[in-house]
């Protein structure tokens, strides 16, 4: 967890006043343990709070102008909150420019201007989740200040439609709703259709999770996402015939789709259900092993759901490949799979606390030797969702 004294005085420096105005706010990244790219097909995924993610201060000021800061970055502005428009030179501050515009839709006037400093902790382009982070510590402390219902689920939704349509990225509902709502040593069983979601305690005894960074950045938005989105769409509206009720590739169980699939004529966009409805499966078979303490049986389901990603959905990438390869050498590791979107970003894996130093040794060197690039790694301990902090 950040120094808030620390920042304190960053803000301080940033913005003058006095230290006993400044509220603080944290949201955590989040890591996604099984279930990829099945959260915009309505289906199961199984994300988990991080203890690191964006520390936000913030303090209100007269007037209507909204002051954005950061640490990690040598760029602040002024904004009028009556014109917040998005701008692609903006960059970082369009994220809680997105969330101020869309509670500003949603018909909220707000009392006073605001200052804000942002502290990230997460990688910038990792696939952790930074921009969910920042939305969610936004929302939560504009409407906390404000006075306002905190609903983390609404959070989630409200943060989640600002990326979606303020900054143009058709992301699903998962990272925003595993920032706001995580709970320490718990995952989440989010069905991602109707918002259903069960706290999963995640014991996992002498494993840690450990994220590698493949240091590879990726833009969501320049990524293939809107296509693979599309061709599951493509999916869904042949599969119709079979299931004439169908909006969503969630909605069907692996059964279901194999004896269909011949219905959907192209060979790729086949490839691309497949994909989708297989690991909605795994997600919940994952649950199962989880309840019955079987952590091996949960590391299978994590190589399975990489190598479906590889093949079936074509969303890994030499790095993630170079990076999973490495670590299912390593002797105590259960499974490793990326998490996130893919095409660079991270992976996680389980990895036995004997094993973590030289995990970290040998994946460094064998994925450096194959790729050329230096990866991070990070020891991770599930933590909470959004709280206020001061």
């Amino acid at each position: 967890m950040a120094n808030i004294d620390a920042l304190t005085q960053q803000f301080i420096q940033q913005y003058g006043g006095e230290a006993d105005d400044i509220a603080v706010f944290h949201a955590p990244g989040r890591v996604n343990l099984i279930g990829e790219h099945t959260d915009y097909n309505g289906g199961y995924v199984f994300p988990a709070a991080l203890t690191f993610g964006t520390t936000l201060l913030i303090r209100k000021r007269q007037g209507n102008q909204l002051g954005l800061a950061t640490t990690n970055f040598p760029s602040s502005k002024s904004f009028s909150l009556d014109a917040i428009v998005y701008d692609e030179a903006d960059d970082w501050m369009n994220y809680p420019k997105g969330i101020v515009y869309e509670l500003q839709q949603s018909g909220v006037q707000f009392t006073s201007g605001y200052d804000l400093l942002y502290h990230g902790e997460i990688p910038n382009g990792a696939g952790l989740s930074s921009s969910a982070s920042i939305e969610v510590v936004t929302a939560y402390a504009l409407q906390t200040l404000e006075g306002l219902e905190t609903d983390k689920v609404k959070i989630a939704l409200l943060s989640q439609k600002s990326e979606n349509e303020f900054n143009g990225v058709q992301c699903g509902i998962m990272d925003q709703f595993a920032v706001a709502n995580g709970k320490k040593d718990h995952a989440i069983l989010l069905m991602c259709d109707t918002l259903e979601y069960d706290l999963i305690p995640f014991d996992s005894g002498k494993y840690k999770l450990v994220i590698g960074n493949t240091n590879k950045r990726r833009g969501l938005v320049d990524s293939a996402y809107n296509e693979r989105r599309a061709q599951c769409e493509q999916a869904v509206q042949d599969l119709r015939a079979a299931f004439p009720e169908l909006t969503l590739l969630g909605q069907i169980n692996l059964e279901q789709f194999n004896s269909a699939k011949h219905l959907i004529k192209d060979a790729t966009v086949q490839k691309r259900a497949q994909h989708v409805v297989e690991e909605i499966d795994r997600v919940l078979q994952s649950i199962k092993a989880l309840k019955a303490n079987d952590l091996a049986q949960f590391g299978q389901l994590m190589n399975g759901s990489h190598d479906s990603l590889r093949d079936l959905y074509e969303v890994t990438g030499a790095e993630l490949d170079a990076m999973v390869a490495a670590a299912r050498q390593v002797p105590g590791v259960l499974g490793s799979r990326m998490t996130g979107a893919g095409f660079g970003g991270c992976t996680v894996s389980l990895v036995h606390e004997d094993s973590v130093e030289a995990f970290q040794e040998e994946v460094g060197r064998k994925y450096n030797e194959a790729t050329g690039l230096t990866a991070d790694f990070y020891v991770c301990t599930i933590g909470n969702g959004v709280e206020r902090l001061v």
